[in-house]
C-alpha cells in the first residue's frame, strides 16, 4: 500500500466515527423530544373567587369553578383550590387519571351542597386520584337518587360494569366531610377499587357511614387518623377485605361505631374476608376456617370505639336494622383481627360478632325454597387480642357485655318459621390478652376460646342470641319514634393540611 493512502483511510475512519457519533447524538434528542412530549410538565390549575394576578407563569392557569379546572387536568396535573365556598358538585372522568385536588386550607375551602340532592366530588372510574384538605358539605340524596347513588360527599368510584374492580389508586388526605340534614349517605367512599389510603379523614352527620370502604375482596388499603363522630355508623364496609389495616383512629358517639359485613347481593363479590393471600376469584363465599392459627390481614389496631350510643342520627333503611350500642359489629365476618385498641362506653356490647344470612327475607316470605338467594355468611376464624374494654354493656341483658360472639340462627328460623338453616360453623374465633371489665358471651370467653386452642366451637345463642339482635333493632325504632333524629351540628375546625404547597410546581399560590 502506497505511503500516501495511509492519511486518507485514518481520515475516513474519524469521519465515520463522527457521523456515528452525530447519528447517536440524533436519536437520543428524538427518544428525548419524544418522552417530553409524552410526559409534559405538570400544569397547575387554579380555582380562585378573585381576580387573577396580572403575570401568570406559563404552566399555570385560572378558573372560576372546580369542575372546569377538574376538566382542563390530566395525568400529573394539579387543581389547587383557594379559599371560598362552591356552590357545585364536582365529576372526575377517567380522562382525569392521576390529578392531584387540593385546597389550600381544610376547613375554608368548602364545597356545599346546600342540602340538595347530589354528591360532592364523584370519581368514577379514575385511577390514581389525590384529594386533600378541603370540606365537603350537605350533599344528599332524594327522590329519583337512591342512598348510594347520590348523598355522597367524596366518592372514588371505581364500578366497572361486569368488572367487580374498576379502578386502582385513591388517596384521601385531611378531608372534612358533615351533614347538616337528614339525608347525608355517606361521608368519604370507596367500592369498587384497589390501593388506596385515608389520612387525617373526620366526617359526621351521616344516615349511612361516615366512611365506607366496599367491593373490594383484596383492598390493600390503610386507613390512619380518621375520627367518625355523630353518623349512624363510623364505618361500614361491605365484602372489603384482604390487606386492609384501619388504625389510630376514633370512632365515638355514633349509633354504631364500627361494622364491616359479608354481603348479598349489594357490593360484590362476597364475602368480607380478613385472610392474607387469598385467590382472586375464591371458590365460595362462605370460606372454612380450621384453625385459630392463621395469618389475617384485615385489622383494626390502636382504636377507639368510645361511647357509640347516639340515636337522634339520622337513619337508612340499610343502616336502622343494625344493632344499636355496639363499638364494633361483625356480621358474617371471616378472619379479622381486632387487636390493641380502646372500647368502652358502648351501651349494649363493646364487640359483636354473629352469623349473618343475607339478604332477608327468607321463607315462607319468598317461594324460593333456597332462601331468595340468601348466603349462609357465618362468623369464622376471628381474632380479638389485647384490647381494653370498660363500661360497655350498661343497658344489660343475658347477651350485653364487653364481647359478645353469637352462633345458631338456624333455631331461631326454624322456631319462627320452620327453615331449616345449615348448621352453625362459626368456628376458630379467638381471644387473648383482652382486659374486661364487665360480662362476655360466652362466659370465660378466654378460656375455651382462647387463642392457644387450635379450634374453638361454636359460640351459641341461638334462637336467644337472635331474639337479642332484634330486640336491639326494635328498642331503637322505639326510641325513635319517641325521639325523632335532629340534624346533627355542624363540626369544629379540623387540622389542616400543614404544607399544601408540598410538591406543586412553582405557581402565584406557590412560590
Amino acid at each position: 500500500m502506497s505511503s500516501k493512502l495511509r492519511p486518507s483511510l485514518a481520515q475516513a475512519t474519524r469521519r465515520r466515527s463522527a457521523m456515528a457519533a452525530l447519528v447517536l447524538a440524533l436519536l437520543v434528542s428524538l427518544a428525548t423530544a419524544a418522552g417530553a412530549s409524552a410526559h409534559s410538565p405538570a400544569q397547575v390549575n387554579i380555582v380562585s373567587q378573585g381576580t387573577p394576578p396580572s403575570r401568570i407563569p406559563a404552566n399555570t392557569h385560572y378558573f372560576t369553578t372546580i369542575q372546569a379546572a377538574v376538566t382542563a387536568s390530566t395525568e400529573g396535573d394539579y387543581v389547587l383550590i383557594e379559599p371560598g365556598t362552591y356552590d357545585e358538585e364536582v365529576t372526575v372522568a377517567s380522562a382525569q387519571s392521576g390529578i392531584y385536588i387540593r385546597g389550600m386550607n381544610r376547613n375554608t375551602v368548602i364545597i356545599d351542597g346546600q342540602n340538595k340532592v347530589g354528591n360532592g366530588i364523584d370519581i368514577i372510574r379514575a385511577n390514581n386520584v389525590w384529594v386533600e384538605n378541603l370540606t365537603v358539605r350537605n350533599f344528599e340524596f332524594g327522590e329519583n337518587c337512591g342512598d348510594e347513588e347520590c348523598g355522597n360527599g367524596i366518592w372514588w368510584d371505581g364500578r366497572g360494569g361486569s368488572n367487580p374492580i374498576g379502578a386502582h389508586g385513591w388517596y384521601g388526605g385531611y378531608l372534612t366531610a358533615y351533614d347538616t340534614g337528614y339525608k347525608g349517605g355517606y361521608g368519604i367512599f370507596t367500592n369498587s377499587e384497589t390501593e388506596g389510603e385515608f389520612n387525617h379523614i373526620y366526617a359526621s352527620g351521616y344516615a349511612d357511614s361516615g366512611f365506607y370502604i366496599g367491593a373490594c375482596q383484596e383492598c390493600d388499603a390503610i386507613v390512619k387518623n380518621a375520627v367518625m363522630e355523630d353518623n349512624a355508623l363510623g364505618y361500614s364496609g361491605s365484602n372489603a377485605g384482604g390487606r386492609l389495616i384501619i388504625e389510630k383512629s376514633t370512632f365515638a358517639h355514633n349509633s354504631v361505631g364500627f361494622a364491616t359485613n359479608s354481603e348479598n347481593p349489594g357490593d360484590p363479590a362476597p364475602p368480607q374476608d380478613g385472610e392474607c393471600n387469598r385467590p382472586e376469584t375464591p371458590s365460595t363465599p362462605t370460606p372454612t376456617i380450621t384453625s385459630t392459627d392463621i395469618p389475617r390481614c384485615t385489622i383494626l389496631r390502636h382504636d377507639s370505639f368510645v361511647e357509640n350510643n347516639n340515636l337522634s342520627v339520622p337513619t337508612n333503611g340499610s343502616t336502622e336494622v343494625a344493632p344499636w350500642g355496639v363499638g364494633v359489629e361483625l356480621p358474617g365476618d371471616y378472619a379479622d383481627l381486632v387487636k390493641d385498641n380502646t372500647i368502652s362506653g358502648n351501651p349494649n356490647v363493646g364487640v359483636l360478632g354473629f352469623e349473618y344470612p343475607n339478604p332477608f327475607p327468607l321463607p315462607p316470605f319468598c317461594e324460593n325454597p333456597e332462601g331468595c338467594g340468601t348466603i349462609d355468611f357465618q362468623l369464622a376464624g376471628n381474632r380479638i387480642s389485647g384490647n381494653r374494654f370498660s363500661d360497655n354493656g350498661s343497658n344489660g341483658g343475658t347477651f350485653a357485655g364487653d364481647v359478645t360472639l353469637l352462633s345458631g340462627a338456624g333455631e331461631w328460623l326454624d322456631e319462627n318459621f320452620g327453615f331449616t338453616y345449615p348448621p352453625a360453623a362459626s368456628v376458630d374465633n379467638c381471644l387473648s390478652g383482652n382486659r374486661f371489665s364487665d360480662a362476655t358471651y360466652p362466659a370465660e370467653i378466654q378460656r375455651q376460646w382462647g387463642c392457644r386452642n387450635a379450634t374453638t366451637p361454636n359460640p351459641g345463642g341461638g334462637a336467644a342470641g337472635v331474639g337479642y339482635l332484634i330486640g336491639l333493632i326494635e328498642e331503637a325504632a322505639t326510641i325513635k319514634a319517641e325521639h325523632p333524629p335532629v340534624a346533627q351540628p355542624a363540626p369544629p375546625a379540623q387540622p389542616t393540611m400543614p404544607h399544601p404547597c408540598a410538591g406543586v410546581p412553582r405557581n402565584p399560590l406557590c412560590r
